[in-house]
């Protein structure tokens, strides 16, 4: 007997249901916002810094990785002074990045005015399966009027590249961006609630109203959408992926991906090769050196698929690649913290502003495609082919061992 009849408005309700989830789960778009786009620490650090000792109010920044060397020290000095001024700061460092040196900044600041929380303190002896629920994002706002978000971590990041095809001595290649307007107060709003999370997490006073008066923040008239994407394991656990996915299916000439640590699932690379499949352009700029083998070479099991599919693949060699950024059409972009692998879109706490607005797209696509056409080796689908029999095993079982430590990691609760 045929339910169709019946079963139509049962249809229409879930369909209903499931237009409404994705309105809510849309990221807000903030207009009017000055965003400046900061291409490597040469760019990034005289900006926060600037920032930080101009500071009236108040100081808040996180960070995956603090490095006791020359950057850092000059920011922990910016910090330091600062709270000697009377404004506020709370410094938040992730307990694996962070390692000792955020162990002993934990016990040096507080007298010296800093507030200093560190995420997940290391407990390697647990073996909890929480351990890689990572603080990733890099996050600074100051006075709740400047933000800036990125992948760029507190460390002083010059690499030294042998002699050989590419004799350049640089830094790591990364991007960040330096916000005003109202998007800064969705940064802020959302820089106390994790400071409250893990305060409340680990029995101590926030110190800091969760939901404090913020400033009228400005609006500029000839200033540009974005939008605040964060991901955690509550309400964002997918935020990432559907905002990527949602721009490669509107994507009609081409992408632009610049991304270090390149995994992506399933319905990701689903997505790439359709995008392909329609004629888009897709470019992808990826880690040349070897940093971390295993994310290396799991990542280059997948190599031959997007190769087939049309996906041009090129790897970055003058110094180590550490970009999380992307361009589509030229009129929608992304930067910030979340690589496109497990850990990024499946663990950490991550933090990317997305930019609705044509040139800034424009300037980042400039920047990625020099990068492309003079500092990197296209792979080919022939090349690739040809490799040996042991190369080809070694990604694979470097891919499935990625993929089963994700299924068992990623299946443990957040706070």
């Amino acid at each position: 007997m045929s339910r169709g009849p019946a079963a139509a408005p049962q249809r229409r309700w879930r369909q209903r249901a499931r237009q409404a989830l994705a309105r809510l789960r849309r990221p807000a778009v903030y207009a009017g916002n000055r965003i400046a786009l900061l291409v490597s620490g040469e760019a990034y650090f005289p900006e926060l810094l600037a920032a930080i000792e101009s500071a009236r109010r108040s100081v808040h920044l996180e960070t995956y990785i603090f490095a006791d060397d020359r950057i850092g020290s000059r920011v922990l000095e910016a910090l330091t002074a600062a709270a000697a001024r009377g404004v506020e700061v709370r410094l938040l460092v992730d307990g694996f990045g962070g390692g000792e040196h955020a162990r002993r900044m934990r016990s040096e600041l507080p007298p010296l005015g800093v507030q200093m929380r560190i995420y997940r303190p290391e407990r390697w002896w647990l073996l909890d399966r929480k351990l890689l629920r990572r603080l990733h994002r890099k996050l600074a706002v100051i006075d709740e009027r400047i933000a800036f978000v990125g992948g760029i971590n507190i460390l002083d990041d010059y690499t030294e590249v042998p002699a050989t095809r590419w004799p350049q001595v640089g830094p790591r290649f990364d991007f960040a961006v330096r916000c005003e307007g109202p998007i800064v107060g969705a940064l802020a709003l959302a820089a106390r609630r994790l400071w409250w999370a893990v305060c409340l997490a680990q029995g101590a006073a926030a110190a800091v109203p969760l939901r404090a008066p913020a400033p009228a923040q400005p609006h500029f008239a000839d200033g540009v959408a974005a939008s605040l994407l964060l991901r955690d394991n509550f309400a964002n656990r997918h935020a990432f992926e559907r905002a990527y996915r949602g721009a490669l299916a509107q994507a009609h000439n081409e992408i632009v991906i610049a991304n270090a640590y390149f995994l992506p699932g399933r319905r990701f690379r689903a997505a790439l090769r359709a995008a392909a499949a329609r004629g888009v352009r897709v470019r992808l700029l990826l880690q040349g050196r070897v940093e971390y083998a295993i994310q290396h070479f799991a990542q280059r099991a997948m190599y031959g698929d997007l190769l087939g599919a049309g996906i041009e693949i090129h790897e970055y060699l003058p110094s180590y690649l550490h970009a999380k950024v992307a361009v589509v059409d030229q009129r929608w972009a992304t930067v910030g913290s979340s690589n496109i692998d497990p850990y990024s879109l499946l663990l950490a706490r991550e933090a990317n502003v997305a930019v609705h607005d044509a040139r800034f797209a424009a300037e980042l696509r400039t920047v990625l495609a020099q990068a492309i056409e003079r500092d990197s080796r296209a792979l080919r689908l022939d090349d690739y082919a040809r490799r040996g029999l042991l190369a080809r095993l070694a990604d694979w079982c470097a891919y499935a061992l990625v993929r089963l430590a994700t299924a068992v990691l990623a299946r443990a609760p957040d706070y």
